[in-house]
């Protein structure tokens, strides 16, 4: 049934692939009306296979995630963070970044899923399921950050050019609403990367030593962390608003798509296998 309820969330979330697509090329007010409705219907049955998923399990999944199972949880996240956004902002905006990836996600773990099979004992560790949920929360602030980030930039350079919008950039709120967005995400998503790393390196020191600084996976994520932090650190000391710290935040979730890819080159996080 969780994996029924995943497929049928794939078909709500559809509809939001059809909007960014959309949205791109013309206007589709009669669609901005619905999607947001629509994509909840999908998000409630995510949380269903979510939660039935950990019934099954007889505890919460993250401790024994698949990639593929870490693909549906990061999704939903991602959404969970755009439906704070929009409730605060009333603008489906970040939907053209947010929705094809959600629907990617959910899609490639819908299709993908079977019963994990364990190849490690730490994934039965309570601090396992804590550095993981936090991590991807952070994840999630992340990419909100990035699409606001590359929105303030075509934003930007659409009223600097002076020509009349069509399209998604017809309907873009004022670049200040955009940057708020951004900045307004990071400052939500920083304390969960922060602790995500937190409860990893006690499960990490404690089985592997101080060998686990060499890992790609470890190194990348702190990498990410610092630039995070370098990021707020400058706005709030030097002020930095607009297209450089919409370049720095680009920057940032990059290094945090690095960090996700090194997961493939990690000994460290290859917990379980398909």
């Amino acid at each position: 049934m969780p994996l029924l309820w995943l497929r049928i969330a794939v078909l709500f979330y559809s509809i939001g692939l059809l909007y960014a697509l959309a949205a791109v090329s013309r206007p589709c007010n009669w669609l901005t009306k619905y999607v947001v409705r629509i994509l909840s219907y999908g998000m409630l049955l995510h949380f269903v296979s979510l939660a039935e998923m950990a019934v099954a399990t007889g505890h919460f999944s993250v401790t024994v995630m698949s990639i593929h199972e870490s693909e549906s949880l990061l999704a939903f996240l991602i959404l969970a963070f755009f439906m704070i956004v929009y409730i605060r902002y009333r603008t489906t905006s970040p939907g053209i970044f947010v929705f094809p990836l959600v629907f990617l996600l959910t899609f490639a773990s819908a299709l993908a899923q079977q019963p994990p099979v364990f190849t490690s004992g730490l994934m039965r560790s309570s601090w396992i399921g804590v550095h993981v949920a936090l991590i991807f929360t952070g994840y999630a602030a992340l990419l909100l950050s990035f699409a606001a980030s590359i929105l303030y930039i075509v934003q930007e350079k659409s009223l600097k050019s002076k020509q009349p919008s069509s399209g998604v950039l017809s309907r873009l709120p004022a670049l200040q609403v955009i940057d708020d967005i951004g900045y307004k995400s990071l400052l939500l998503g920083f304390p969960f990367m922060t602790f995500g790393l937190i409860a990893g390196s006690v499960v990490a020191q404690a089985n592997f030593g101080p060998t686990y600084f060499k890992d790609p996976k470890v190194v990348l994520s702190l990498l990410m962390w610092a630039v995070y932090m370098i990021l707020l650190y400058m706005r709030w000391s030097s002020g930095w608003r607009g297209r450089r710290a919409a370049y720095l935040a680009t920057f940032a979730f990059l290094v945090a798509i690095s960090a996700w890819a090194a997961n493939y080159f990690s000994a460290m996080h290859r917990f379980v296998t398909q």
